[in-house]
């Protein structure tokens, strides 16, 4: 067993990694927000604690955690001007936002490297640090969603007006959850930074802005477990599939067609679903004394 998990510690690494950046997207998901802006949290986090720790050798935590506000700086700042956008709009300023993002890290040179990329980066993050980092983000979201905060959430992307007609800010809670965004990509991308030891700027391209969408629609958008399995499951398919290497992103879109006919709640919601459907039409049955 513990051969087993040597031999594929790199993967359980990038699918904890993959976790924290799925639940950046999930969490204005969640608030009916279409940001598309994960991708560029990401990249400002990881040259930011890459930065650190390479040009003031700041310990790994302290990185971690400036990458974390950088990114969450940068959502309240996103989060002025788009709050009060709605669909389509919102995810169309939010990728502009990633290319502003790209691009500074591709022509600043002096700073991030330019199309060469910054290297020598040290490995500071191992597989407990990702644990520890992991179940910090659980444990935060979960008590999110436990909250009004969480309810308030799930009202406004059910039904704005409805949320209006509670006295529910909308556009106040889609700025939190644009800094709460911010927050866990830049965390995400500091720990990219830590673990990859160098970085490029196509390292935030579409592909991750794709895969973090694509984590949370696969695993589900209300179980807070459900960005979390989605990851697991994209990440680990190319293990899985490796006879269809060259057909990867083929087995993928056609692995979120069907996640999209037949889970159309995702894969963990549709399971919850499943089985309270199934307990309430079979309840226990009483004994009487």
């Amino acid at each position: 067993m513990s051969g087993f998990i040597l031999g594929h510690l790199s993967l359980f690494e990038l699918v904890l990694v993959s976790g924290v950046l799925a639940y950046s997207q999930y969490i204005v998901l969640r608030a009916g927000v279409f940001s598309m802006a994960t991708a560029g949290f990401a990249a400002l986090g990881a040259y930011a604690a890459a930065l650190l720790a390479v040009r003031l050798e700041f310990p790994v935590w302290a990185g971690l955690f400036a990458a974390a506000l950088l990114g969450a700086a940068a959502g309240l700042v996103l989060a002025w001007p788009l709050a009060r956008l709605r669909g389509v709009f919102q995810a169309i300023a939010t990728l502009a936002f990633v290319q502003i993002v790209m691009s500074i890290g591709l022509y600043w040179e002096s700073l991030t490297g330019g199309a060469l990329g910054l290297n020598g980066i040290p490995k500071l993050v191992h597989l407990g640090h990702l644990l520890v980092v992991l179940a910090i983000v659980l444990y935060v979201l979960r008590a999110v969603s436990r909250t009004g905060i969480g309810r308030a959430f799930d009202t406004i992307r059910q039904d704005e007006t409805v949320a209006v007609s509670l006295g529910i800010s909308v556009v106040g809670y889609q700025r939190l959850a644009f800094v709460l965004s911010g927050a866990l990509g830049g965390l995400g991308g500091g720990l990219i930074a830590y673990r990859n030891y160098s970085l490029v700027p196509e390292d935030f391209g579409f592909p991750l802005l794709i895969a973090a969408l694509s984590f949370v629609v696969l695993g589900g958008r209300n179980a807070v477990l459900g960005p979390l399995v989605g990851a697991l499951i994209l990440t680990l398919l190319p293990e899985v599939a490796r006879p269809l290497a060259d057909y990867r992103l083929a087995v993928n879109g056609v692995l979120m067609v069907l996640a999209i006919i037949y889970w159309p709640s995702g894969v963990v919601d549709s399971v919850i679903l499943h089985w309270r459907q199934r307990k309430a039409a079979h309840p226990p049955i009483e004994v009487a004394p």
